[in-house]
Order: structure tokens, then sequence, then C-alpha cells
């Protein structure tokens, strides 16, 4: 039998480098974190200068590894600006997170078709424009590697009215996911997915000013779910090091989910 590696070995991102779509902040900044901490060096693409260069220092002031790069991910010149930057930062690409998406909640009656193409542009198109430019070094690099998309319980079932575009996106990404999935493995790349629930972030209202609506509609969801509370970004993050690791090493067209349970009801 081939030797086993040990455990620690097994989630050593030590000269690795991993590109973070919306990792400024959220779930996309608690799977940074994680990255990070296991060794890996972190390219975050995200469009919040700002917070993108505080995540950053964050990260750094751990004695971590960890770059930040303006990305409008719907655009596909920034994304091939973004992984050449990666490439020119630490010599290569070896593991991609599609953690960025956006969910307005419109009425499909009262939508637009600027909003409509907005949310498949963020959470669909910036997928397809992330993972060819992405795989294209890996390919290339002939080590293969690893891309993690984060799709929602929605890629599963409907949780509200007015998220009828969000849910066909991550339908979208759901599928994209199993198809590159088989496309890729001859280059030893491996795709997955994370479907998050219910997850406490800045981006769902946490930690601000909550209407007395918006609070009872959080508080209706919470009391749905089995573990009787919202995740936290390092939920995701900790199921995304798992995927990026050898742990995970016989997965792909695979979609984790971690909800707390609330599908079950």
């Amino acid at each position: 039998m081939p030797m086993k590696s040990s455990l620690q070995q097994s989630i050593d991102l030590k000269n690795k480098t991993a590109i973070v779509t919306g990792g400024a902040m959220g779930i996309g900044y608690g799977i940074a974190y994680r990255l990070a901490e296991a060794g890996a060096n972190v390219v975050i693409a995200d469009l919040n200068e700002e917070v993108g260069n505080k995540a950053t220092e964050e990260l750094n002031t751990n004695g971590w590894k960890a770059v930040f790069i303006k990305t409008d991910v719907a655009s596909e010149d920034d994304v091939r600006r973004a992984t050449a930057f990666a490439v020119e930062t630490y010599g290569g690409i070896d593991i991609l997170v599609n953690n960025a998406g956006i969910y307005p909640i419109v009425p499909v009656m009262q939508m637009t078709v600027a909003d409509f193409e907005k949310i498949l542009a963020v959470n669909l198109k910036s997928v397809f424009f992330f993972t060819k430019a992405a795989a294209e070094v890996m390919i290339k690099q002939g080590r293969g590697g690893k891309i993690i998309n984060i799709t929602s319980i929605d890629a599963l079932h409907p949780s509200a009215v007015g998220l009828a575009v969000y849910d066909a996106s991550k339908h979208g990404l759901w599928g994209f996911t199993k198809n590159t999935a088989l496309e890729l493995a001859p280059h030893g790349i491996q795709v997955n997915a994370v479907a998050p629930g219910s997850i406490a972030t800045p981006g769902t209202g946490e930690g601000t000013a909550m209407s007395a609506e918006m609070q009872a509609i959080s508080q209706k969801f919470v009391e749905k779910i089995p573990m009787q509370r919202k995740g936290e970004p390092d939920d995701i993050g900790k199921v995304a090091l798992f995927l990026a690791s050898d742990l995970a090493s016989y997965m792909t067209g695979s979609q984790i989910v971690v909800d707390g349970g609330v599908l079950l009801s």
C-alpha cells in the first residue's frame, strides 16, 4: 500500500497559491483566512479596495502571505489581470475559490433586464472567466489544481421569493461545477462546490442596524434551522480548506452542503 501522509501534511498548503474572489469580507474572508493559515499564498480578488487591503494586512500581521488586487469579477480583462498578477507575484496558481456573488432581493415581476444581467454576470459569468483563466495556468504547470465554487442551498431548494435569478445563477453554477469537473479531471484538476445556508456576514445585514422587518425575517429563518443558529464565515472556511487540501484527494464534481440542517426542515 502507498505510504499515507500525516494529517498535518494533508492540510499543509505551503508553496501553494490560491485566488479567492470576493475575499475581502464575509465568507470570502473566512476562506482566505483558513487557506492562509494552512500556508497558502493568498490573492484576494475583490472590488472593495479599502476592505481588501485591510483584509490582507490582517492576514500578513499573522505572519501569513496575502496580497490584494482590485478586480471586477464580471470583467474578463480584470480577471485576466488578476490571474496574471497571481502568477507574477507567487509563481503560479494551485487553488481557485469562486466565491464572489450578489443576492439582491427583487421579485421577477419587478425585475429589470439590467438587474437580471448583473446578477448572472457577477454570479455565473465571472466563474466562467476565472475558471478558464486559472485552469489554463494549472494545465500549463502540469501539477493539477483545485477549483472550489461557492454555490448556495438555493442551488437545491428556493429559500425566498425575490431570489429567482439568484437561484438560477446558483443552479447554473452547480451544473457548471459538475461539467467542468468532468472536463478538467484528466488534467488532475478537481472541481467541487460548497453550498452554504444562512451565514452571518455584513452582506446579510449582520452587525448593522437591521430594520424590524429584516430582524423578523432573519429570526423566522433561524427558527427553521435544526442547529438553531446561523453559520459563521469560518464554517465555510473550514470546508473550503478541506476541499483545497489533500484530505479531498478523491473528490471531484461534488457539492458539500453546510447549512446547519435547514434543508432537512
